[in-house]
């Protein structure tokens, strides 16, 4: 097995057992996590996909705050949508990153498809963000993301990655169906915050 077949074995174990454990609202899921994102970022810078280790860095961020809220026992936000102004705003707020960061890895460096490895990027910042916040939109970005990350892996022979990356997407539509149900019930409910 080739150190870069391992790598990718181990990076994508980190973030299985990472998704499961967040499944069971353990605090682990955080920081298996960040160890998780280290590899693939080394992963990433490896072939050629730097907008993809750059967009490790800032789930390492994201990680740290979220292994402290949950630390602190912060309680999440109620789920909600959000509106049109703001999606429009986040959309082209990520279609304008999207062709900048494109743009610069394009011109200054050797990234393989710099613009597809940057949509990767900036759609997941938005899909993170909108995550927190815990807005329904949250899950068609995420689809937006592992539908052009799924070829832009396989085609750097990422396999692995590439089928881990299918099962995110199923996974997104489930969170899409489940919490449209959730947010549903919480708008039938006059007692409960919507």
């Amino acid at each position: 097995m080739s150190s870069l077949t391992l790598l990718e074995y181990s990076a994508n174990a980190f973030f299985l057992i990472s998704v499961f454990l967040a499944a069971r609202n353990h605090r682990h899921t955080w920081t298996l996590g960040i160890v998780g994102c280290v590899l693939f970022a080394i992963l990433f810078f490896q072939v050629q996909l730097y907008a993809d280790a750059t967009l490790m860095l800032f789930y390492i961020c994201t990680s740290i705050i979220g292994w402290r809220q949950w630390q602190r026992g912060a309680s999440a936000e109620a789920i909600s949508r959000s509106s049109w102004p703001q999606l429009a705003l986040y959309l082209l707020a990520a279609v304008a990153t999207l062709l900048a960061y494109g743009a610069l890895l394009h011109l200054h460096t050797d990234a393989y498809a710099p613009f597809v490895d940057s949509a990767v990027l900036t759609f997941s910042v938005t899909a993170q963000l909108l995550l927190m916040k815990r807005r329904v939109e949250t899950w068609w970005f995420w689809l937006i993301v592992n539908t052009i990350a799924v070829p832009l892996y396989a085609s750097r022979e990422l396999m692995l990655t590439s089928l881990v990356y299918v099962g995110f997407w199923i996974n997104a539509c489930y969170g899409l169906w489940r919490w449209h149900q959730e947010l549903s019930k919480a708008c039938q409910s006059p007692t409960e915050p919507a």
